[in-house]
């Protein structure tokens, strides 16, 4: 049975990386739901988040074929981590919406980045269902751009 699996990819700092291991994903034709990339306390490693929605044995493949790249050092499904998503987005239409929209904002504690004459950008960092759940929310305000930053986990210890 299919679901969605996040996996933790340490990997050397190098140009190239990132392609190779997406190309991985690409030619074996596994979809990545989300990728995060950055660098860690070590400045030579890089560390990827990467969300799939897979069974069992393709999430094996994928950890198998991941571990044969020569660039990559770890690979790890988490089960139990701390997982969290930043968004950015506008909405809003008329002064009244961005009114209702601050309220929401103040719920979930979204922080107001930019303020237009009929719209406000805001910010929100949490967990992915309280993403969803705040865009749900403003969606009848009308969202007018938004961007994800795809999730990022850390194991707990």
């Amino acid at each position: 049975m299919e679901q969605e699996y996040v996996l933790s990819v340490k990997a050397n700092n190098n140009n190239g990386v990132l392609l190779r291991i997406s190309g991985l994903f690409s030619r074996r034709c596994f979809n990545i739901t989300s990728i995060n990339a950055a660098e860690t306390e070590e400045p030579n490693i890089s560390r990827l988040t990467i969300v799939v929605t897979a069974d069992l044995k393709v999430l094996n493949q994928i950890k198998n074929q991941l571990l044969k790249l020569y660039d990559v050092h770890e690979v790890r499904i988490m089960e139990d981590a701390v997982k969290r998503e930043h968004i950015l987005i506008r909405a809003g239409r008329s002064e009244e919406d961005r009114h209702k929209i601050i309220e929401i904002a103040n719920l979930y504690r979204a922080k107001p980045v930019d303020v237009g004459k009929d719209s406000i950008m805001l910010e929100l960092t949490g967990e992915p269902l309280k993403i969803d759940s705040f865009l749900d929310l403003l969606k009848p305000f009308g969202i007018i751009k938004m961007v994800r930053s795809g999730i990022t986990a850390l194991e707990r210890d």
